[in-house]
C-alpha cells in the first residue's frame, strides 16, 4: 500500500471520535516497532520525523526508502503517513516533500502572527500541489523536543486560530493548550475550554503535542473535543532505553546489537499498541 497524506486519515478520525497516533521514528528499530504495532492493531499510523532524527538516520530520502522497504517486507496494508515534525522553514518542508514525505508540519509559531501566516501559506501552496497535508502550530508548547526548545507554555488564541485556518488552508492545527514536549513535572493541565472553542470555530482536526504522560481521561476528553492526532515520542524513548539497560545489566559482555536493540524494539511495539488502544484507532484501518 502506498504512503498516504494525513488529511483523510484525520477527517475520518475526527468524524468517528478517535485519534490517530503520531509516533516519532528515531532509527530502524523504532520504525519496525511502530509499523508492526499498526499492522497488529489494524490501525492507521503517522510516522513523525523531526529534522534531527532525519539527519541522524541519514537524510529525508533515506527515511522514505527505509519506511517504504519495511512496508513492502511487512506487507503493510494499513494507512501510513510520513510526517515532518516541527519543520523549521519553507525550505525544510520542501526538502521533505521532495524526498517523498506525505505530510509536513510548518512550525512558524515563534514568529509574529502575520509572518506565521505568510510562511504557512507558502508551505500549504507547495504541499497541496503535491498532494501533501500540512499541520501548523499556534502558541507555545513547552519543553524540548530535538532541535525545538520552548520556555514555558503560551496558550493559542482562538480568534488567531480561526484566522490562521481561514487564510492558510491548512489541514490540521496544533494549538498550544498546556501540553509539553518531554516528561511532565506534575500533572498536565490542558486548556479544554479553549480546545472546545478552537475546535468549534475552526472545524479543523486538532493536534495534541506532548502526548506522553497525559492521563487517559484527558486524552478521551481531548478526542471528544475534536483532537484527531496525538503525538508520542518520549514514552517510547524511555521504554526502549530501559530495555537496553536491563539487557546490558544482566549480560554486561553482550556486544551483538540485535540482542539489546531487539528487546528495545519489542517494548516500543507494546507501548505503541497500548497508545493505539487508548486513542481508539485500533481496528479503524
Amino acid at each position: 500500500m502506498p504512503l498516504v497524506s494525513m488529511k483523510e486519515m484525520l477527517i475520518k478520525a475526527k468524524a468517528e471520535g478517535y485519534a490517530v497516533g503520531q509516533f516519532n521514528i528515531n532509527n530502524l528499530e523504532f520504525t519496525q516497532a511502530i509499523l508492526q504495532a499498526a499492522v497488529a492493531e489494524k490501525s492507521p499510523v503517522i510516522l513523525g520525523v523531526s529534522e534531527g532524527a532525519g539527519r541522524y538516520i541519514g537524510g529525508f530520502k533515506t527515511v522514505v526508502k527505509m519506511v517504504e522497504g519495511l512496508m513492502e517486507d511487512y506487507n503493510v496494508t494499513v494507512p501510513v503517513a510520513i510526517h515532518l515534525d516541527h519543520g523549521s522553514s519553507f525550505d525544510k518542508c520542501k526538502e521533505a516533500i521532495d524526498a517523498g514525505f506525505t505530510s509536513v508540519m510548518i512550525d512558524a509559531s515563534h514568529h509574529p502572527f502575520e509572518e506565521n501566516i505568510e510562511i504557512t501559506s507558502k508551505v500549504v501552496e507547495y504541499a497541496h500541489s503535491k498532494g501533501v497535508s500540512v499541520e501548523a502550530e499556534l502558541g507555545t508548547v513547552g519543553g524540548q523536543e530535538d532541535d525545538v526548545v520552548a520556555e514555558g507554555v503560551i496558550y493559542a488564541d482562538p480568534k488567531e486560530c480561526e484566522e490562521l485556518v481561514k487564510r492558510t488552508g491548512i489541514d490540521c492545527l496544533a494549538p498550544a493548550l498546556g501540553s509539553v514536549h518531554g516528561p511532565y513535572k506534575g500533572e498536565p493541565k490542558l486548556g479544554f475550554v479553549e480546545m472546545e472553542e478552537i475546535g468549534k470555530i475552526t472545524g479543523m482536526p486538532l493536534v495534541l503535542h506532548g502526548g506522553t504522560g497525559i492521563p487517559t481521561k484527558d486524552i478521551q476528553k481531548s478526542v471528544s473535543l475534536g483532537t484527531a492526532k496525538i503525538n508520542v515520542n518520549t514514552e517510547n524513548q524511555i521504554a526502549s532505553a530501559k530495555a537496553v539497560r536491563e539487557v546490558l545489566a544482566a549480560k554486561p559482555n553482550e556486544y551483538d546489537p540485535r540482542k539489546y536493540l531487539g528487546p528495545a524494539r519489542d517494548v516500543i511495539k507494546e507501548t505503541v499498541i497500548g497508545k493505539m488502544r487508548e486513542f481508539g484507532s485500533s481496528g479503524r484501518a
